[in-house]
Order: structure tokens, then C-alpha cells, then sequence
């Protein structure tokens, strides 16, 4: 085999928020459905529901003092710090996130100058051709902005890149809609650099779709479901039932394509990290991956979670589980070299993406 570059996780680093918010701190919340009517239950059922079809516990929100571009920036430093990497040295920041900072005062979206500018000037690198901008993609950004890079080094065209996915969607949540339960704030990133080699490893396939003939705004921005809040600013709403039926159809196909691209058999991945959106869906789509190769045992552990207690950060939870698992921080789940392991996530847009890699 001739050597080839290969595109591989060097570093990985994560923020998360030190507030937990749990299910108890909703417990007097108003809660109205989407016709502003208010909800003919007791939170206590409200809340008991929610957790049987999520899974979560509690969550985590940032401190009224820090904006997203904070920490996308602490992840950042973790990063570098675990890939002993020197931070002038990268020739691409990408930060993916969905709403910029958005203060705890002001809920509008400040985007300029772009997040990745605020976070190589947090890093205080000097350095002229470290290229930074931001995507925007939905959840699945992080993942996206990866696969970017991925092309950017097996080009040639860059020997380290800096990928963060950072949000903080406790800013643009509706107090008054139950959806506010599942969202969350955090960062993660990742430093991925060109290695030379005669090993099949680091990223080894992807694929991603975007469906917007239909699915377009099963994601958008509207006003809050309390008509009387008296608030003109928009908050995150989403089709809840549309949603989980679109992604229990689709996701499960863009991961086969991924892993038909590659040649390897189902049974050679050792990890599955998925978005972490919410558990039951997560379940349903890894089963229905599995009916697809009609396997009805699916292996124990294949799918490690972290929504019970970080919740749903958006483009946050992946490269935050991944983080965590690298750094033996989930009980019960490590992952070794050698292991073949599975990305995948869905989103706003709709965008759908999955990649399989390889750890060095």
C-alpha cells in the first residue's frame, strides 16, 4: 500500500457548564402549548412524561456572565492542551454553533465578528493564515465542519485544524414551551491533523444529506407559546412528532451509505455516537440500523449516551462524548486504537451526516 494522508484526532477537549438545572426547577414553570393554551396537567405528569421519552435528568447552562464565544474557547484551550499542540501552528479554526453569543440580557444573536474570530482572539494567535469561520448546519455542524476538514488535509491544502462545536441554547429556549427541557449549553472540540501512513486509520468515510423540499421547518424560530409573556423575541420551536419520524426514516440509511462507502462490516464498529437529542429516538434509530443488516442482537454498550445529565447541547454533544469517552470520564465505556467507531447526527436544515473512523 502506497502511504496516503490520513485525517486523525490528535487532541479533544470539552467545557461543560458547572450549573445543573434539574427536572425539580420546572416544577413551577407555566406551560402552554403551541396555540397558547395553557396545559391541562400537573407539572409533576408533565415532567414524569417528558423523562420516560427523553431519558433526561437534569441539564447544564452557563453562567449569566459567559457567552458562547467563552466557551467554545475553553474547549478550545482543552484541545490543545491534551494534543500538545502549538496553537500558531493551526491553519483553520472552524466553530460550529447555530445562534452565536447571545447574552443573558439581550436574546439577539450577535454573530459579527464571526465566533471563530472571537475565539482565535481569545487564543491570542498571531499568526495571519490561521483561516477562521463559522458553520452553521443544524446539530450536526460539529460533524460537518469535521468532514470539511477532512477534505482541507487530505488535500494538502492544511496540517492541523482546530473544530469546536459550542451552544447555548438555554438562551433561545421558550420558558413556557416543554420542549426548554431538553436543551442544554456546552462545548466541545477537536484538534485533527495530516498524518503520513500506510495505516487505514482517523476518518475513513462520510456522508451527509440535507432534505428542505418538506422538512425544511420542522426547526424554526417563533414567538413564545405564552400569549401574554409580552416578549417579541424568538425562541427555538420544533415539530416534535414530524421530526422523530423523519430521522427514524432517514438517519439510519445515511449511516449504512456511510459504512457501504468504506467496506467495512457492521459488526467491525465497536462505538455508535449519535446526537444526543433525545434517548428514545437514539434507541429507535440504532435499532432500526441494525433491522437494515437484519440483526436483531444489538451489541451491548455499542451506544454510550450522556443526555441523562448534560441533556441536548446540539452541536456540542458529539465532540463532548467523544471527548469524555477518550478520557475514560463515562462509566462503563472507553475506547481503545485500533477501534473502528461511528459518528452520526440530525438537524435543523434538515441535514443528516454520519462518518466512521478509525482511533489511532
Amino acid at each position: 500500500m502506497n502511504n496516503s494522508i490520513q485525517s486523525v484526532i490528535t487532541g479533544s477537549g470539552s467545557y461543560i457548564p458547572e450549573l445543573i438545572v434539574s427536572n425539580k426547577d420546572f416544577i413551577q414553570t407555566a406551560f402552554f402549548d403551541s396555540s397558547g393554551t395553557p396545559i391541562n396537567k400537573k407539572n409533576e405528569e408533565i415532567i414524569e412524561k417528558f423523562k420516560q421519552i427523553t431519558e433526561i435528568e437534569e441539564r447544564r447552562y452557563i453562567t449569566d456572565d459567559l457567552v458562547l464565544s467563552d466557551i467554545a474557547y475553553f474547549a478550545a484551550i482543552d484541545a490543545l492542551l491534551s494534543s500538545d499542540s502549538d496553537k500558531e501552528s493551526l491553519d483553520y479554526i472552524i466553530v460550529a454553533h447555530n445562534f452565536g453569543d447571545v447574552r443573558k440580557e439581550n436574546k439577539r444573536s450577535d454573530l459579527v465578528p464571526s465566533i471563530s474570530s472571537r475565539v482565535k482572539h481569545k487564543l491570542r494567535i498571531k499568526n495571519p493564515h490561521t483561516v477562521a469561520y463559522d458553520i452553521t448546519f443544524g446539530c450536526p455542524g460539529w460533524l460537518q465542519a469535521v468532514i470539511q476538514a477532512d477534505y482541507y488535509l487530505k488535500s494538502g491544502d492544511a496540517k492541523r485544524i482546530l473544530v469546536i462545536g459550542a451552544e447555548t441554547l438555554s438562551r433561545i429556549s421558550d420558558p413556557h414551551d416543554r420542549d426548554t427541557m431538553l436543551y442544554s449549553d456546552g462545548a466541545g472540540a477537536v484538534i485533527i491533523e495530516a498524518m503520513e501512513g500506510t495505516i487505514n486509520t482517523g476518518i475513513l468515510t462520510h456522508k451527509s444529506r440535507s432534505d428542505t423540499f418538506e422538512e425544511a421547518y420542522l426547526l424554526s424560530m417563533k414567538k413564545s407559546f405564552d400569549p401574554n409573556s409580552g416578549i417579541d423575541d424568538l425562541f427555538l420551536k420544533m415539530n416534535g412528532r414530524k421530526l422523530y419520524e423523519y430521522a427514524l426514516k432517514t438517519v439510519p440509511l445515511v449511516i449504512k451509505e456511510c459504512i457501504q462507502k468504506s467496506g467495512i462490516q457492521i459488526d467491525e464498529i465497536k462505538k455508535i455516537l449519535i446526537h444526543q437529542a433525545n434517548a428514545k429516538m437514539d434507541e429507535a434509530i440504532l435499532k432500526r440500523l441494525f433491522d437494515l443488516y437484519d440483526k436483531k442482537e444489538i451489541p451491548e454498550k455499542i451506544m454510550p449516551m450522556t443526555i441523562s445529565w448534560l441533556g441536548n447541547s446540539s452541536v456540542a454533544t458529539l465532540p463532548t462524548l467523544y471527548d469524555l469517552l477518550l478520557k475514560g470520564k463515562i462509566k462503563g465505556q472507553s475506547l481503545k486504537s485500533g477501534e473502528v467507531i461511528l459518528f452520526a447526527s440530525v438537524g435543523a436544515g434538515m441535514n443528516i451526516n454520519s462518518m466512521l473512523y478509525r482511533i489511532r
